[in-house]
């Protein structure tokens, strides 16, 4: 059978690559790291990924007009944090003024020294291994050092320009009841 297809759907523009491509959930992380004076940042993210199993890489894709990036590639290092369900409101905190991201959080130093959030689902503490230029992103690959996780909670998720979670159909423990 071939599919016949519209004038839109071969016609990439950016406003309908974000509109296809929210069909697609993204976990929400924080990733987080230091200034030279010390002060903690972060910046909300929905592009995190493992890439290597051995060695331990993962990455994500900041713009590359991040501010926060530059503060993240002086320090050498990050703390990619996990948000759960229940964390909606770390989108936003985030995403806004800089100065305000930490006010009134808890939070542990990682291996590295960037913060972990203490209420992060995980957080996945990595050296920069790289930094690529990918369009109008960066691409920043981490060799992992240390991580940790929370497994009883749910994933903060992003899909089709809201937020929301997850909860799977099957895991490890009921397949292994049967």
């Amino acid at each position: 059978m071939t599919a016949i297809l519209s004038p839109e759907a071969v016609t990439v523009t950016s406003d309908r690559f974000r509109r296809v491509l929210a069909h697609y959930p993204t976990g929400v992380s924080v990733v987080t790291a230091r200034t030279a004076e010390g002060a903690p940042v972060g910046m909300t993210i929905g592009t995190f990924t493992s890439i290597s199993l051995e060695p331990a890489l993962v990455g994500f894709f900041p713009t590359k007009t991040s501010s926060t990036l530059r503060s993240i590639r002086d320090f050498g290092s990050f703390c990619v944090n996990v948000l759960a369900d229940q964390h909606h409101d770390y989108c936003a905190r985030f995403a806004g003024p800089a100065d305000r991201r930490f006010e009134g959080l808890e939070w542990h130093e990682a291996p590295s020294g960037a913060p972990a959030l203490g209420a992060a689902l995980a957080w996945i503490d990595c050296d920069i291994e790289q930094i690529t230029d990918t369009g109008d992103h960066h691409l920043v690959v981490g060799r992992v050092r240390a991580l940790d996780a929370e497994p009883a909670r749910r994933p903060l998720l992003f899909f089709q320009g809201g937020l929301g979670s997850f909860r799977p159909l099957t895991t490890d423990d009921a397949r292994s009841e049967r």
